[in-house]
């Protein structure tokens, strides 16, 4: 299979991911671009960034035109995340890659077992509690920065259990979180080494994008509930793979 054919079938699906869950984007995009397109893993990560900011930010613009973001809750998780998240990445640079990929196995399949209990009747959306949302938004970024991934896989769960979302709420607002972390980590890596190989780049891109829109249709035409399973399953594939590359 072509180059090009892998990148587009690879990014239509991060895009579907992105706009129907509401994350998973750059915990498939790394793998996608290591494995299947044989980038460096420094290339990878920054590749991912490139591909994940340019498509959450046009998922969150299809759910922002239908009312599924709740703006002052991404503000606050994204803003409360920031210095955490620096903290944490220096912390991380230190430790061994096995470590880091271990703890995210872990982390990813203790969020998908909380997704997967069952569904508490959905009740409209709450007032937001300012300290309750600055308070997870510097776990989530805390978390993220030392995982040195995007927070969408880690938002969504956040947004429902911590603050009580409801699912489709919940699946724009992470978009918010998860375009600002990302381009905000984009911005930090500008003069990185790491080659841009952007005729893999741009074609993944534009098929994530597309994607992303058929995932927001997709996730208006499904509940809540059936929603909230399929991105539990998803985290839990994303942790045993990881988990089975960190014992290697």
């Amino acid at each position: 299979m072509s180059t090009l054919l892998l990148a587009l079938i690879a990014g239509a699906v991060i895009g579907l991911a992105l706009g129907a869950l509401g994350g998973g984007g750059s915990v498939l995009a790394v793998p996608a671009l290591i494995y299947l397109l044989d980038f460096t893993p420094a290339a990878a990560t920054t590749a991912s960034l490139i591909i994940v900011t340019a498509t959450s930010a046009t998922a969150l613009y299809a759910h922002a035109t239908s009312g599924n973001v709740r703006w002052k809750t991404g503000a606050l998780f994204a803003a409360a995340g920031i210095l955490p998240a620096m903290a944490a990445a220096t912390l991380a640079a230190r430790l061994p890659g096995q470590v880091l990929t271990g703890a995210f196995a872990a982390i990813a399949g203790v969020a998908a077992l909380r997704m997967l209990k069952p569904p508490k009747a959905e009740k409209e959306f709450r007032p937001v509690q300012p300290v309750r949302a600055a308070g997870a938004g510097a776990g989530l970024g805390a978390v993220t920065g030392f995982l040195g991934v995007g927070g969408g896989f880690l938002a969504v769960p956040a947004l429902v259990g911590v603050l009580g979302l409801r699912m489709r709420a919940v699946v724009g607002t992470s978009l918010l979180v998860i375009t600002v972390n990302s381009l905000a980590a984009l911005t930090a890596r500008t003069g990185s080494p790491a080659p841009l190989h952007w005729a893999v780049i741009a074609p993944f891109t534009g098929a994530a994008i597309l994607g992303a829109w058929d995932g927001k249709r997709l996730a208006a035409k499904i509940t809540g509930s059936i929603l909230q399973r399929i991105f539990a399953v998803t985290l839990l594939a994303v942790a045993a793979f990881m988990l089975t590359d960190a014992i290697r």
